[in-house]
């Protein structure tokens, strides 16, 4: 059983609704962006028993900044269905997925909802990416074609140290298998990438 399955508690049922709306036509990873979602939540419950509902829905709706209309007051329909926890969950999520587009993107590790969400949704994007790799039958191709993924790596990195033991020790865990797996698969391409005039 999951904490998707029913029964579900209202709030992780009210926003795997408002998800499915938010998330319809959307892809993340090749595949719909409602999967993204899902398995992030799957994997904070796995690595968290009596994970609480509120970051169980941030989960569900952390991307939602990115796929709702811009006429909606986003901030109040979160607040009045969810109280004040799940949009600040989503809020702190959305300026660290920004962060990324900058250089040296900083690392935070003192709001622990937030980084075990950040962490999950990690987990998950970065499995994804090997998945993609390995099926498009030229690892080294898939990772030479995304430079801007090679040059976050160390970033990955960094925030999985700053990370461990803040988190519980599998979902630390099951971050470095990851990271370990995408050193490997993408060794030649980063190695290429280092290369003088790149």
């Amino acid at each position: 059983m999951t904490v998707l399955a029913a029964p579900r508690h209202p709030l992780v049922r009210q926003a795997l609704t408002d998800a499915r709306t938010w998330c319809t036509g959307q892809i993340i990873d090749e595949r719909p962006a409602l999967v993204h979602a899902v398995r992030v939540a799957v994997t904070l419950a796995r690595h968290l028993p009596g994970v609480p509902p509120e970051l169980v829905a941030a989960a569900l709706l952390h991307d939602a900044p990115e796929f709702v209309p811009p006429e909606l007051d986003l901030d109040t329909i979160l607040t009045a269905r969810y109280g004040p926890e799940v949009p600040r969950i989503i809020r702190a999520l959305q300026v660290e997925h920004h962060a990324l587009d900058q250089p040296n993107p900083p690392i935070s590790t003192d709001d622990r909802p937030v980084l075990l969400a950040s962490t999950a949704d990690k987990i998950v994007a970065l499995a994804s990416l090997i998945r993609r790799a390995r099926a498009s039958g030229d690892p080294d191709a898939f990772f030479t074609a995304r430079p801007g993924l090679l040059r976050l790596l160390p970033h990955f990195h960094g925030f999985h140290q700053a990370a461990t033991g803040l988190v519980p020790t599998g979902m630390s865990d099951q971050l470095g298998y990851v990271l370990d797996l995408i050193d490997q698969t993408a060794a030649t391409a980063r190695t290429r990438m280092q290369e003088p005039g790149r």
